[in-house]
């Protein structure tokens, strides 16, 4: 049977995923379940509004289903926070919360993103540095911790309306009883960003910011291993505020098959199996983090307490770029990324971040770890060629299937 040129590219892709390992921080493989509510005939309906109050007809199911949806995220995170579904990704989600919580030129104090944090925690290329007065915190240049009292300081300087703690590359846990203090020291909101760690927080893996952040966002695609989605939680008294950023606000429809996909994901986030996952993808992160320090590689915060770890390419003469590009032509994908206090610049940086979460899902332990860092270092040390460390990256392929395309 012929093909057409899109779904040839599409079953490319699919082998490449099989053949290759991600070491990608951000990445994960869903389930077959996960995949089907994705692809469902929910891609049909149009549901603008939120259950009782669409615009259009024919929403019974469809409001049952968001609203069954709601139901699942509260009793995974073991929370009466309200809760929206409907944001399309984290981007959009973090925009909605200031947008619902805050005017255009309000102080907003968040992690910079050459220290960790995300592009809408208030860069300047990001809408949310154009809209927002954010100041940035950082790592201590020894430890490569946050610095509380540097939080604390900025906090009592420039008096934010809202405090915005979580990142995207920080390999340690963040202490959001601390964040909380300086907030209410200072009069603010305290916004928790956990779309790296969700998954642990739903694995009970990494303690939760629930009870104690005033607002939560998450996207659903990294450790939590759903579509690819979004989600607000809030306290009652900034939800209707909230939802209203997000519709009619920002956005019309939302995408009925993602959510009911995510209802899944999260489904699958309640079974005593994904605990053991969450744990695993932590201990896979910590031997893989032992391993590359046994070879001589310097580690930001000298380890990892997550998914992730920050690696220090200086050592080896290669540059983020360079190390990104020869881990690829052996299989291994990962992603360069700027070390804190970075002489080189974010395109070309002097780091590689890698995440444990892909890798956990097919069924990696601690031996496949160690064992891939033998590959790492071989590789990035110039001794062994990228076709041998392809061979090598391969069998642990075979041997390691993603879940769902078997």
């Amino acid at each position: 049977m012929t093909i057409s040129p899109l779904q040839q590219l599409i079953n490319e892709e699919r082998d490449r995923q099989e053949r290759e390992l991600s070491l990608i921080a951000s990445e994960n493989y869903v389930s077959k379940a996960v995949m089907e509510a994705s692809g469902s005939v929910l891609t049909n309906k149009y549901a603008e509004g939120y259950p009782g109050k669409r615009y259009y007809a024919g929403n019974q199911i469809i409001d049952q289903i968001e609203q069954h949806v709601w139901s699942a995220a509260q009793s995974v995170f073991e929370t009466d926070y309200h809760v929206n579904v409907q944001p399309h990704s984290g981007s959009p989600a973090n925009l909605a919360v200031y947008t619902g919580l805050l005017k255009p030129g309000d102080t907003v104090l968040a992690m910079s993103l050459a220290h960790g944090g995300h592009l809408t925690h208030g860069h300047d290329v990001s809408l949310t540095g154009r809209l927002y007065n954010f100041i940035h915190y950082g790592v201590n240049q020894e430890t490569e911790l946050i610095d509380y009292d540097e939080v604390r300081e900025l906090a009592r300087q420039h008096k934010p309306k809202l405090i915005v703690c979580g990142a995207t590359a920080y390999p340690m846990l963040i202490d959001f009883q601390a964040f909380a203090r300086i907030a209410r020291e200072v009069g603010a909101w305290l916004m928790v960003d956990m779309a790296h760690f969700a998954g642990l927080v739903a694995g009970r893996a990494y303690p939760t910011p629930f009870g104690i952040a005033d607002v939560i966002t998450t996207s659903t695609h990294k450790t939590l291993r759903g579509p690819r989605g979004s989600m607000v939680f809030s306290r009652p008294e900034f939800a209707k505020a909230i939802d209203r950023a997000v519709f009619p606000g920002m956005q019309g429809g939302p995408h009925m098959h993602t959510i009911a996909a995510i209802g899944v994901a999260l489904g699958e986030a309640s079974q005593p199996a994904f605990a053991m996952y969450a744990k695993q993808v932590i201990s896979n992160a910590r031997t893989l983090a032992f391993a590359l320090q046994q070879k001589g590689f310097r580690l930001v915060a000298d380890g990892t307490e997550t998914h992730l770890l920050l690696l220090d390419l200086r050592s080896t003469g290669l540059q983020g770029r360079d190390a990104q590009n020869l881990l690829e032509s052996a299989g291994l994908i990962a992603n360069k990324n700027a070390l804190p206090f970075d002489p080189q610049p974010p395109t070309n940086p002097s780091g590689l971040r890698f995440g444990t979460a892909a890798l956990t899902t097919r069924g990696m332990k601690e031996r496949e770890m160690e064992q891939l860092a033998d590959v790492i270092s071989t590789l990035l040390h110039h001794e062994t060629t990228p076709e041998a460390a392809r061979e090598e990256v391969e069998t642990l392929a075979k041997k390691f299937r993603i879940p769902t395309y078997f």
